[in-house]
């Protein structure tokens, strides 16, 4: 298989720890994404790493045991030890503190610490096998203070650091989760809910197992992914991975199922909104996108894979020679992360979309997919001039309905700018805290990024018939115009210059007759700058700068700072005001050109006024033209300066 083929892939920079071994216990933390490398017990050395850490934490604790789990609180402030199954330990790691380690015992008689959560980087949660325990951490008082607890009894639990969601497992199917939110002291117990488990033979219990439960943010959204095995007696098509969305009010609900159409071990992860379901039997993935459409039957939408299974890239181990594979990922299944841990690596899963463009080969629901990536955009554009290539020109219809798509997206974000600008403007920002300015994500495709990156090389391609670049060009503008979007000057330009460029004036004629392009100063001065080659565009422009209610003099500005002069020169002859302009700011203008000739037929022109207005060809000192007259004579000589008729 091709490296071009892969469309997962492991990070190059990986986190390195001491593998597992007798002597050295390696812990995750999803939370804070670190591991830790326990030596003894503490006391040979603990060293932390996370991902984004470019100095590892190290430091030793004395072994009072072995260690069960062991958590930094957020911003590395304090650390949670758990080496009994009655009590945490701490430590502060904040600079003047002390950093004697306190205990905490859970307060439920009788209960038994299953694990502990932290919150914030001094809110933790003891979970127990009768409820839980919300705690606040005093480190300066090296003590713990009790904020809430809730009684139940729990099989297992799951957290979401991401949203922080606490899910229990209760009842003895094990099936009934009751999720607790945390929020900046408060703990809020949400609507519990049943997963539907899949039939069982009458010989064996049905249990939801931990192993099968996952929790996610997709798309700003929770979700618990359960992995249902189809009994093999069924006749099911295979283990399927069902979505069930948990709002923070409102009752949970089933979503979302994603057919695998295969049976085996599974493994989860959510990487860029993408649930990826690696297949350990095969050493494939696949990987779905709940935002593309699926089959909706009433109540729940069934999704198929989006693309063809595959590998992972292969990541080749330096030292060891080896191949980091996924089956070895036992840990972290749910936020995009690989640990590895008899090899001591950890990665983070990333998704390649340059491969996927040749994957899938309906240009519509490829968009549909990229625009919703994190890192789109040069993707997006290399697709648009694909689709605008000899080799593989789509059909009109289909760049179109592209269009189509980013333009929706475009709209959406100038919508939202809009909203945000007449909020502030109306001073809703001081009053409501939660207003804020709209995120401009790879999405965003903006027409200088359409025309800088797919049309202006479109235009200049020789092989392509002009009429499908016409067509292009004005299905474009079409998509702006439809989404309300107003058309900058530029791609206008564009049009009339291919036009020009082909001789097609009476389409130009056509375009201009009917307002398919929109009036605009640059537009017209263009228009103005054709006469030579199209006698009426001169008509066209002038009946456009007065729609335009434009004034004369701006509009000879605009011509002469465009160095088009000559047509600055014709339009103010064509409204009668030639008589009374600067000599000098034309002769300037002409000047700046580095166009001798052009420069001699401007000076020749103001010579003729002289001798018509004061019967001599020479310029008065307050129309101060010396330099100009000095350059003239310079170029051409003093025989080429006019002489004063007489009659």
């Amino acid at each position: 298989m091709g490296e071009e083929d892969y469309y997962l892939e492991l990070c190059e920079r990986p986190v390195q720890f001491e593998k597992a071994n007798p002597v050295n216990c390696v812990f995750f933390d999803e939370a804070n994404k670190q591991v830790f490398a326990v030596r003894s017990g503490g006391a040979t050395g603990v060293v932390v790493k996370g991902p984004d850490d470019r100095n590892p934490i190290s430091f030793r604790m004395d072994d009072k045991g072995e260690v069960k789990c062991i958590k930094f609180s957020l911003e590395n402030k304090i650390l949670a030890v758990q080496r009994t199954s009655k009590t945490v330990d701490f430590c502060n790691f904040i600079p003047d503190n002390s950093q004697l380690e306190y205990t905490q015992e859970c307060k439920t008689k009788n209960a038994n610490i299953l694990g502990f959560c932290w919150t914030s980087s001094t809110e933790i949660v003891f979970i127990t096998d009768q409820g839980i325990e919300f705690y606040q951490v005093l480190p300066e008082k090296r003590s713990l203070k009790l904020l809430k607890s809730h009684n139940l009894n729990v099989n297992w639990y799951m957290y979401c650091p991401e949203s922080a969601v606490i899910l229990l497992s209760t009842t003895v199917l094990e099936n009934v989760l009751q999720p607790f939110h945390f929020r900046a002291g408060t703990m809020s117990k949400l609507p519990k809910f049943e997963i539907e488990l899949p039939a069982a033979p009458k010989s064996t219990k049905p249990s939801l197992s931990e192993r099968d439960i996952a929790m996610a943010t997709i798309y700003g959204q929770l979700y618990v992914l359960f992995l249902r095995h189809h009994s093999r007696t069924s006749n099911s098509t295979g283990a399927e991975v069902v979505l069930y969305h948990l709002p923070r009010e409102g009752a949970c609900k089933k979503m979302h199922i994603l057919k695998l159409n295969r049976t085996g071990k599974f493994a989860l992860n959510v990487v860029d909104n993408l649930v990826v379901v690696h297949h350990q039997d095969t050493e494939t993935s696949v990987i779905f996108d709940i935002k593309l459409r699926g089959e909706f039957d009433g109540s729940v939408t069934f999704h198929h894979p989006v693309l063809p299974a595959r590998s992972i890239q292969p990541y080749q181990i330096p030292v060891a020679g080896n191949t980091g594979s996924v089956e070895d990922a036992s840990q972290g299944r749910s936020a995009g992360t690989v640990v590895v841990l008899q090899h001591g690596y950890l990665w983070n899963l990333q998704v390649k979309l340059e491969p996927i463009v040749n994957l899938l080969p309906d240009k519509g629901r490829l968009m549909d997919f990229l625009l919703q990536r994190k890192e789109c955009k040069m993707v997006i554009l290399s697709v648009c001039s694909q689709m605008l290539s000899e080799s593989d020109r789509a059909s009109l219809p289909m760049i179109a309905t592209v269009f189509d798509k980013l333009n929706h997206e475009y709209k959406k974000y100038l919508d939202a700018e809009q909203s945000y600008a007449m909020a502030v403007e109306a001073g809703q920002s001081r009053s409501s805290p939660l207003l804020k300015r709209p995120v401009r994500t790879q999405a965003v495709l903006d027409q200088s990024d359409v025309y800088t990156h797919v049309l202006s090389a479109f235009v200049e391609k020789k092989e392509m018939p002009h009429k499908f670049v016409i067509a292009v060009l004005m299905e474009y503008i079409r998509s702006l115009n439809q989404f309300q979007i107003a058309v900058q000057h530029y791609l206008h330009e564009l049009v009339i210059k291919t036009l020009v460029q082909h001789n097609l004036f009476y389409m130009l004629h056509q375009f201009l007759q009917y307002h398919v392009l929109s009036d605009s100063k640059p537009l017209a001065c263009l228009l103005l700058s054709l006469e030579s080659f199209y006698p009426p565009a001169h008509q066209l422009s002038l009946d456009m700068l007065k729609r335009l209610s434009t004034a004369n003099d701006e509009i000879v500005e605009v011509l002469l700072s465009k160095h088009q002069v000559l047509a600055a020169l014709r339009f103010i002859r064509g409204i009668g005001g030639h008589d009374n302009i600067s000599a000098r700011k034309f002769l300037d203008a002409a000047k700046q050109t580095e166009d001798n000739m052009l420069f001699y037929t401007i000076f020749r022109f103001f010579e003729q006024r002289n001798q018509r207005l004061r019967g001599s060809p020479n310029f008065t000192p307050g129309e101060h033209c010396e330099e100009h007259v000095a350059f003239f004579k310079q170029i051409f000589g003093d025989q080429a300066l006019m002489r004063p008729t007489t009659f």
